[in-house]
């Protein structure tokens, strides 16, 4: 079976509220909400793919220093296996948005749970609430 790496981030606010993405109609997954990130293209670390990404879908830049490796996920779906490691991010540069359609929400970490997410995704969440 396929490994794929993806590279996600817990942007957290100065309230104390994590980011989450809605996956678009027409992606694998539609409608379930995710931790920003995205694949990890050959040649790059998890660091530099998750800078990439957030200035593609989201129009923020940050940097690898402010990247800290929280935990991750491993799961297995039908055609591949997941492996993406969770980085929380407090610091940033521009203003938060969706550059690619998606719908965003700032979410309070005992209420993450109300938002349906991915499978490899929900058993990061306790995880999120114990550390914030």
């Amino acid at each position: 079976m396929k490994t794929v790496l993806v590279s996600a981030v817990a942007l957290i606010d100065v309230d104390g509220r994590v980011l989450l993405a809605q996956r678009p109609k027409g992606k694998s997954m539609a409608g379930l909400w995710e931790f920003p990130g995205g694949k990890v293209e050959p040649g790059e670390t998890p660091e530099v793919a998750l800078i990439r990404e957030l200035n593609e879908e989201l129009a923020i830049d940050t940097w690898a220093s402010c990247l800290a490796p929280l935990t991750f996920a491993s799961h297995g779906y039908d055609d591949f296996h997941l492996l993406m490691p969770l980085f929380a991010c407090r610091k940033w540069q521009g203003i938060v948005r969706a550059n690619e359609g998606q719908e965003l929400a700032w979410v309070r970490p005992q209420d993450l749970r109300s938002y349906p997410m991915p499978p490899a995704d929900i058993p990061l969440i306790p995880i999120l609430r114990d550390w914030l």
